[in-house]
Protein backbone atom coordinates (compact mmCIF):
# COMPACT_ATOMS: atom_id res chain seq x y z
CA UNK A 1 0.00 0.00 0.00
CA UNK A 2 1.23 3.61 -0.66
CA UNK A 3 2.89 5.26 2.13
CA UNK A 4 0.97 8.61 3.10
CA UNK A 5 2.55 11.80 4.61
CA UNK A 6 0.48 14.55 5.97
CA UNK A 7 0.95 17.88 6.75
CA UNK A 8 -0.30 18.78 10.27
CA UNK A 9 -1.28 22.46 10.14
CA UNK A 10 -4.23 23.17 7.83
CA UNK A 11 -4.54 19.40 7.13
CA UNK A 12 -5.02 17.55 10.24
CA UNK A 13 -5.75 20.13 12.69
CA UNK A 14 -7.02 24.01 12.35
CA UNK A 15 -4.20 26.13 14.24
CA UNK A 16 -5.21 29.64 13.74
CA UNK A 17 -6.34 30.73 17.27
CA UNK A 18 -3.22 29.57 18.47
CA UNK A 19 -0.39 30.32 15.62
CA UNK A 20 -2.34 33.92 14.95
CA UNK A 21 -2.14 34.80 18.98
CA UNK A 22 1.77 33.71 19.65
CA UNK A 23 2.61 36.10 16.45
CA UNK A 24 0.70 38.65 18.21
CA UNK A 25 2.33 38.45 21.42
CA UNK A 26 5.81 38.48 19.79
CA UNK A 27 5.53 41.78 17.45
CA UNK A 28 3.89 43.06 20.97
CA UNK A 29 7.13 42.27 22.83
CA UNK A 30 9.01 43.80 20.03
CA UNK A 31 6.68 47.16 20.18
CA UNK A 32 5.23 46.44 17.06
CA UNK A 33 1.31 46.96 16.42
CA UNK A 34 0.09 43.71 15.42
CA UNK A 35 -2.32 42.70 12.81
CA UNK A 36 -5.65 40.99 13.73
CA UNK A 37 -5.51 37.42 13.47
CA UNK A 38 -7.41 37.43 10.21
CA UNK A 39 -4.45 39.18 8.54
CA UNK A 40 -2.03 36.42 9.90
CA UNK A 41 -3.46 33.09 8.52
CA UNK A 42 -0.70 33.62 5.24
CA UNK A 43 1.76 32.27 8.38
CA UNK A 44 0.24 29.49 8.24
CA UNK A 45 2.40 26.99 6.54
CA UNK A 46 5.95 28.73 5.34
CA UNK A 47 8.73 28.12 8.37
CA UNK A 48 8.21 30.72 10.94
CA UNK A 49 11.39 32.14 11.01
CA UNK A 50 10.20 33.11 7.59
CA UNK A 51 7.26 34.47 8.42
CA UNK A 52 9.37 36.59 11.01
CA UNK A 53 11.77 37.69 8.32
CA UNK A 54 8.90 39.29 6.32
CA UNK A 55 6.85 41.07 9.64
CA UNK A 56 9.97 42.53 11.50
CA UNK A 57 12.91 42.01 9.34
CA UNK A 58 16.17 39.08 9.55
CA UNK A 59 17.80 41.04 12.03
CA UNK A 60 14.56 40.64 14.64
CA UNK A 61 13.49 37.90 13.22
CA UNK A 62 15.24 35.18 15.79
CA UNK A 63 14.26 37.44 18.85
CA UNK A 64 10.63 37.10 17.86
CA UNK A 65 10.60 33.17 17.24
CA UNK A 66 12.04 32.90 20.89
CA UNK A 67 9.12 35.18 21.71
CA UNK A 68 6.47 33.33 19.98
CA UNK A 69 7.52 30.32 21.62
CA UNK A 70 7.38 31.59 25.18
CA UNK A 71 3.60 31.52 24.74
CA UNK A 72 3.23 28.84 22.35
CA UNK A 73 4.89 25.81 24.01
CA UNK A 74 2.72 26.07 27.38
CA UNK A 75 -0.52 27.55 25.70
CA UNK A 76 -0.58 28.65 21.65
CA UNK A 77 -0.39 25.05 20.77
CA UNK A 78 -3.32 23.72 22.35
CA UNK A 79 -5.13 26.48 20.64
CA UNK A 80 -5.78 24.38 18.25
CA UNK A 81 -8.73 22.45 16.79
CA UNK A 82 -8.15 18.87 15.02
CA UNK A 83 -10.46 18.97 11.98
CA UNK A 84 -13.84 17.34 11.49
CA UNK A 85 -13.38 13.84 10.50
CA UNK A 86 -9.90 13.97 10.41
CA UNK A 87 -10.02 10.73 12.96
CA UNK A 88 -12.21 8.76 10.67
CA UNK A 89 -9.90 9.63 7.88
CA UNK A 90 -7.13 8.59 9.57
CA UNK A 91 -8.53 4.98 10.47
CA UNK A 92 -9.86 4.60 7.19
CA UNK A 93 -6.61 5.04 5.61
CA UNK A 94 -4.42 2.65 7.90
CA UNK A 95 -7.35 0.08 7.93
CA UNK A 96 -7.03 -0.10 4.54
CA UNK A 97 -3.59 -0.73 4.66
CA UNK A 98 -1.59 2.32 4.16
CA UNK A 99 1.51 3.42 6.29
CA UNK A 100 1.08 6.86 7.85
CA UNK A 101 3.69 9.66 8.46
CA UNK A 102 3.47 13.28 9.79
CA UNK A 103 5.89 15.76 7.80
CA UNK A 104 5.26 19.38 9.78
CA UNK A 105 8.00 22.53 9.86
CA UNK A 106 6.41 22.59 12.76
CA UNK A 107 9.30 21.60 15.78
CA UNK A 108 9.11 17.97 15.96
CA UNK A 109 8.86 18.45 19.99
CA UNK A 110 5.69 20.53 19.35
CA UNK A 111 4.14 18.21 16.36
CA UNK A 112 4.05 15.28 18.66
CA UNK A 113 2.88 17.18 22.06
CA UNK A 114 -0.30 18.05 19.43
CA UNK A 115 -0.88 15.05 17.87
CA UNK A 116 -0.60 12.89 21.31
CA UNK A 117 -2.72 15.87 22.99
CA UNK A 118 -5.81 15.75 20.17
CA UNK A 119 -5.32 11.39 20.44
CA UNK A 120 -4.04 11.72 16.32
CA UNK A 121 -0.69 9.84 17.84
CA UNK A 122 -1.50 6.53 17.19
CA UNK A 123 -2.44 6.57 13.35
CA UNK A 124 0.98 7.75 12.86
CA UNK A 125 4.33 5.44 12.27
CA UNK A 126 6.34 7.90 12.52
CA UNK A 127 5.95 11.53 12.84
CA UNK A 128 8.80 14.23 11.20
CA UNK A 129 9.48 18.10 12.05
CA UNK A 130 11.72 20.50 11.80
CA UNK A 131 14.83 20.88 15.03
CA UNK A 132 14.28 23.77 17.27
CA UNK A 133 17.39 25.55 15.56
CA UNK A 134 15.63 25.53 12.47
CA UNK A 135 17.14 22.91 10.31
CA UNK A 136 14.45 20.90 8.53
CA UNK A 137 11.92 23.86 8.57
CA UNK A 138 12.12 23.51 4.39
CA UNK A 139 9.66 20.82 3.52
CA UNK A 140 11.51 19.75 0.81
CA UNK A 141 14.44 19.14 3.06
CA UNK A 142 12.53 17.29 5.56
CA UNK A 143 10.37 15.11 2.97
CA UNK A 144 14.02 14.14 1.54
CA UNK A 145 15.08 13.56 5.43
CA UNK A 146 11.52 11.35 6.00
CA UNK A 147 11.90 9.19 2.88
CA UNK A 148 15.69 8.78 3.93
CA UNK A 149 14.51 7.58 7.12
CA UNK A 150 11.70 5.38 6.24
CA UNK A 151 13.71 3.86 3.65
CA UNK A 152 10.71 4.70 0.66
CA UNK A 153 10.95 6.00 -2.67
CA UNK A 154 9.71 9.39 -3.48
CA UNK A 155 7.72 8.27 -6.38
CA UNK A 156 5.47 5.45 -4.48
CA UNK A 157 4.22 7.97 -1.87
CA UNK A 158 1.62 10.73 -1.34
CA UNK A 159 2.05 13.78 0.87
CA UNK A 160 -1.16 15.81 1.78
CA UNK A 161 -0.82 18.87 2.79
CA UNK A 162 -2.58 22.74 2.45
CA UNK A 163 -0.28 24.99 1.44
CA UNK A 164 2.26 25.39 -2.33
CA UNK A 165 4.91 24.69 0.63
CA UNK A 166 3.88 20.85 0.96
CA UNK A 167 3.40 20.78 -2.92
CA UNK A 168 6.76 21.85 -3.98
CA UNK A 169 8.49 19.49 -1.07
CA UNK A 170 6.16 16.57 -2.93
CA UNK A 171 7.60 17.91 -6.45
CA UNK A 172 11.18 18.17 -5.45
CA UNK A 173 11.37 14.55 -3.47
CA UNK A 174 8.70 12.90 -6.57
CA UNK A 175 5.65 12.42 -4.45
CA UNK A 176 2.07 12.46 -5.63
CA UNK A 177 0.29 15.41 -4.03
CA UNK A 178 -3.36 15.72 -3.16
CA UNK A 179 -4.45 19.45 -1.63
CA UNK A 180 -6.53 19.85 0.98
CA UNK A 181 -8.56 22.76 0.13
CA UNK A 182 -10.79 22.91 3.37
CA UNK A 183 -7.18 24.66 4.49
CA UNK A 184 -4.93 27.61 4.03
CA UNK A 185 -4.03 27.07 0.89
CA UNK A 186 -5.77 27.10 -2.78
CA UNK A 187 -6.27 24.95 -6.00
CA UNK A 188 -3.31 27.82 -7.63
CA UNK A 189 -0.67 26.94 -5.27
CA UNK A 190 -0.90 23.28 -6.12
CA UNK A 191 -1.16 23.90 -9.59
CA UNK A 192 1.50 25.68 -9.78
CA UNK A 193 3.27 22.69 -9.12
CA UNK A 194 1.96 20.50 -11.59
CA UNK A 195 -0.74 18.54 -9.10
CA UNK A 196 -4.59 18.94 -10.08
CA UNK A 197 -5.84 16.96 -7.47
CA UNK A 198 -7.56 18.41 -4.00
CA UNK A 199 -10.24 17.55 -1.65
CA UNK A 200 -12.57 20.00 -0.26
CA UNK A 201 -13.31 18.18 3.28
CA UNK A 202 -11.45 15.84 5.26
CA UNK A 203 -13.75 13.10 4.58
CA UNK A 204 -13.13 14.13 0.68
CA UNK A 205 -8.67 13.17 1.19
CA UNK A 206 -9.88 9.18 1.51
CA UNK A 207 -12.27 9.52 -0.78
CA UNK A 208 -10.15 11.22 -3.20
CA UNK A 209 -6.97 8.93 -2.88
CA UNK A 210 -8.72 5.37 -2.69
CA UNK A 211 -10.80 6.41 -5.92
CA UNK A 212 -7.89 6.79 -8.14
CA UNK A 213 -6.52 3.75 -6.57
Amino acid sequence: MQPIFFDLDGTLTDPKEGITGCIQYALEKLGETAPCKDELTWCIGPSLIHSFDILVGAERSIQAVEFYRERFSTVGLFENIPYADIAHVLGTLKRAGHPLFVASSKPLVFVDRILKHFDLFEYFQATFGSNLDGTLADKSELLAHALNTTGFVGSDCLMIGDRMHDALGAASNGMDFIGALYGYGNAEEYQQHGFSRWAETPRAVSYTHLRAH
